[in-house]
């Protein structure tokens, strides 16, 4: 199934060489009972557990996380080293190879800044690698998407709320204004082939 292309300045392509302005800051909502800090990005053992997929794809077994994850190649922006990211993909279209991924700490996230100042180098999905272009999606279309993916993984439901609240920093009850509030809280980021074959 595929979507039409948004439109607005959000959901331009970008060659992940060259940078993107970011959007204006998103506010976390108005204030209120549901209202809390988000939490900082994982370090230690739950980070070492986060990484573990990398090595899959180095293992060249990628193929076996099929469509659902990517490894997103990127280099540092403060410290230049190489840096490689395992995404959970929200949304896969197969006539234009875009996979929607989420930014799990928002405008936070190291790997977004990365990719927005111009150094994402190489998507690995399925059996492909890639030099990527970018977009963020404007939130009516991370919106419906989000919606889909709540959809098609609702036998895991309690547990994808679960994570959430902890992105999040509040309940996340899978309402459509919890989830309008989420998708703007998070940043949706698509990557799709930067030269199509």
């Amino acid at each position: 199934m595929t979507t039409p292309e948004p439109q607005g300045a959000s959901a331009e392509l970008t060659p992940a060489g060259q940078p993107q302005a970011p959007p204006p800051e998103v506010g976390a909502g108005p204030p209120g009972p549901t209202s809390s800090r988000q939490p900082a990005p994982p370090g230690g053992v739950l980070r070492t557990l986060l990484g573990l997929p990398v090595h899959l794809y180095h293992a060249h077994l990628g193929v076996l996380l099929g469509h659902r994850f990517l490894l997103l190649v990127h280099t540092g922006r403060k410290t230049g080293m190489h840096r490689e990211t395992v995404l959970e993909v929200v949304r896969y279209d197969p006539i234009t190879r875009e996979s929607v991924v989420a930014a799990g700490w928002g405008r936070k996230t190291g790997w977004l800044h990365n990719v927005e100042a111009g150094l994402a180098r190489e998507v690995w999905i399925g059996r492909e690698r890639f030099v990527p272009a970018y977009r963020l999606l404007d939130p009516d279309e991370a919106e419906r998407i989000f919606a889909d993916y709540e959809r098609r993984n609702r036998l895991i439901g309690p547990l994808l709320r679960a994570v959430l609240r902890r992105l999040l920093g509040w309940r996340y009850d899978g309402t459509p204004t919890a989830r309008r509030r989420a998708v703007e809280q998070l940043s949706l980021v698509g990557f799709r082939p930067l030269t199509p074959d």
